[in-house]
């Protein structure tokens, strides 16, 4: 390995987002269906496995051309392999996803605005037309949270069609959604504020900035 490039940016929700998080146990009267929270601190994160396998899997439907006949993920283009990695047979990721933690939450509390809300949504049966509600809790349009992703540098010709494919994951990212519900308006994006840092590897930044900064652009959902 030749070095490492971290690439940051914030994650704004733009319409409720819910990623589940465990509901092994609900008192009566909880939530149905509550969001992932950090143990510590009480309050949701990204996972970093959500966002990897999300663009993992738009890019994987963009370059197959075929959206209901995705291949397996052993069977993914040989760029998607490198760059996220499989298990069989065994390939290492070259890109590494930490969790990501809610930035601005004492400014939304500051406000007196919850970091999550709950919305009752209703299933109705087309043979009775009998509803059955449910309550899925989500993390309100406004939050912020981290991104950040680390790239390892193990062949410094590929470093930008690497990057570059990533930059089109996360643009596809910002027309699709993040997490349950998407197609109900749930889980809108978009990714602002990119820096890059080098940590010895023999590539120029300059380039690798200009393709975030082509993401950073989108205006396709805002609050």
């Amino acid at each position: 390995m030749y070095g490492k490039i971290l690439i940051r940016c914030d994650l704004i929700v733009c319409t409720g987002m819910h990623i589940g998080g465990s509901s092994a146990f609900s008192a009566i009267g909880a939530v149905d269906s509550p969001v992932v929270r950090d143990p510590y601190t009480g309050l949701p994160i990204v996972p970093g496995s959500s966002l990897k396998g999300k663009l993992r899997t738009l890019l994987a439907r963009s370059l197959c051309q075929d959206i209901e006949n995705m291949p397996d993920l052993s069977a993914d283009d040989a760029r998607i392999l490198r760059l996220f990695g499989s298990a069989e047979p065994v390939r290492r990721s070259r890109l590494q996803f930490a969790d990501a933690f809610l930035t601005n939450a004492e400014a939304l509390s500051s406000k007196g605005v919850r970091v999550t809300e709950v919305k009752t949504e209703n299933t109705i049966s087309r043979a009775n037309a009998q509803a059955t509600p449910r309550q899925i809790e989500r993390v309100i349009a406004g939050a912020v949270f981290g991104v950040s992703i680390v790239y390892d540098v193990t062949d410094p010709a590929q470093v930008e069609e690497d990057l570059a494919l990533l930059a089109k994951g996360m643009k596809l990212l910002q027309w699709d959604y993040l997490g349950g519900h998407g197609s109900r308006g749930s889980g809108r994006v978009s990714l602002k504020n990119f820096t890059l840092k080098n940590y010895s590897a023999p590539v120029e930044l300059d380039s690798l900035n200009a393709l975030f900064d082509e993401v950073d652009s989108y205006e396709l959902f805002s609050v």
